[in-house]
């Protein structure tokens, strides 16, 4: 699956930051788009790279600044999919079918669809280009690229995904594999793994494991089942107040946790996930498992890998305050293709469209940024099938929350604000 036109696997909001802005009340008109494959201009006033969630949050908020037939997205895949909501389809409570829509029906209304992939960028000479050459110009560029999974890292994977007892929650297609394994579970190790990179999401990883801890308690196989977290993490979450209420969450149901254990194979034929010892560099562990739940290793799409855009390890290189290119002042990124030094979520990218919409504003006019993002990240923690911990922080791995309540304790409330709610925002809200 490509990354581009999936989102971040954690939403949630913050009064004040997007959904009470006074602009985002006011729904603009968004309906059916058809374009040509190709760009109808070789010049736009903005362009925008990826049809994800940062993509097609700010060019509907470019349409508003510029006009529509000044806006154009670069996006090949044909479906935008609300990926939060994978950590239920994984546990058999939500459907796949719920988390996607056409990419036509959330594109801005009269806003150019290039329904092509970018293969370079060119910040000095203002252009970008896309497949068979084409080149299109632009006086503002904002870059949403997302960021790809590699599986192929994993020695074993995709084509592991063939066998039973093996799924993933990041991908459409192995998905619905992760609720197939867990309701053919019999007895034996059930594995869940954080890979040794960037991700998106920090939380998800665990969710599906809390999931399958409460589907094998309420099935009665809970007592013959061995559940583990292997992950290349020295912690089992970034923020404290968050990482304490989790590790007692972790005691009551007698879930095992082993830290700084990658995933470097599987041998799906027999059943085997092969770790390395990150403390021990070369010594490995093989574990034999019943079900193995697979985070990709993950990282910037191939295009911004030595882009001049990018810093060393291939992510946009951008101001983590104004979002704006700290070498091309009209260039500007957003979302999990930045090297902002916070959680990659949607949560996120609805914080950061509200300070680049300012930015972009101010840029326009001449006139230095002032709007300051602070970090802003939520990570709903999926604890049951009718609880969640609502993780909120910042750039300091400070709590940031939105309710004046303690959030580290599990909620039925917070549960149904992730099944419910937060989808109806994404697709009503954050996209418009």
């Amino acid at each position: 699956m490509s990354a581009i036109g999936a989102v971040s696997s954690c939403f949630c909001l913050r009064p004040g930051v997007w959904l009470l802005k006074p602009g985002m009340q006011k729904m603009s008109s968004f309906g059916l788009h058809t374009a040509a494959r190709c760009a109808a201009k070789d010049y736009y006033e903005v362009l925008v790279l990826g049809g994800g969630a940062g993509g097609i949050a700010m060019s509907a908020r470019m349409k508003r600044k510029v006009g529509a037939a000044n806006v154009a997205v670069v996006e090949p895949s044909k479906t935008h999919y609300y990926q939060p909501l994978w950590t239920l389809v994984g546990g058999g409570a939500k459907q796949l079918a719920a988390s996607a829509r056409p990419m036509a029906s959330v594109m801005p209304k009269g806003v150019e669809w290039i329904k092509s992939q970018v293969t370079a960028l060119d910040p000095d000479k203002n252009c970008v280009w896309l497949e068979n050459d084409i080149k299109v110009s632009y006086k503002y560029l904002i870059i949403a690229l997302g960021i790809s999974l590699h599986y192929e890292k994993i020695k074993g994977l995709p084509e592991g995904f063939n066998h039973p007892k093996i799924g993933s929650n990041y991908s459409a297609q192995t998905v619905e594999k992760t609720w197939k394994a867990l309701q053919d579970f019999k007895e034996g190790n059930a594995i869940f793994t954080f890979p040794n990179t960037p991700v998106k999401c920090a939380g998800a990883p665990q969710k599906i494991m809390y999931l399958s801890d409460a589907y094998l308690r309420k099935t009665g196989k809970r007592a013959k089942a061995n559940i583990m977290f292997n992950t290349s993490l020295g912690v089992i979450f970034a923020v404290k107040k968050y990482a304490d209420a989790l590790l007692e969450v972790i005691k009551e149901r007698n879930l095992a946790v082993n830290y700084k254990r990658n995933l470097i194979e599987v041998r799906a034929d027999k059943q085997e996930a092969v770790f390395e010892n990150l403390d021990k560099p070369g010594v490995t562990e093989v574990h034999q498992y019943e079900m193995l739940h697979v985070t990709p290793p993950m990282g910037p799409p191939a295009v911004l890998i030595n882009s001049p855009v990018s810093d060393q390890s291939g992510w946009v290189d951008v101001d983590k305050e104004t979002l704006q290119h700290k070498k091309y002042p009209n260039v500007f990124g957003i979302g999990d293709c930045t090297n902002l030094p916070t959680s990659k979520t949607a949560a996120a990218v609805a914080a950061q469209s509200g300070v680049l919409d300012k930015t972009i504003s101010l840029v326009m006019k001449n006139e230095l940024p002032v709007k300051k993002y602070d970090g802003y990240t939520s990570c709903p923690l999926v604890t049951g099938y009718n609880k969640v911990i609502l993780a909120e922080f910042d750039y300091n791995a400070q709590p940031l929350e939105t309710f004046p309540i303690d959030q580290s304790k599990e909620r039925a409330t917070m549960y149904h604000m992730k099944a419910d709610m937060m989808p109806l925002l994404y697709w009503n809200a954050l996209l418009k």
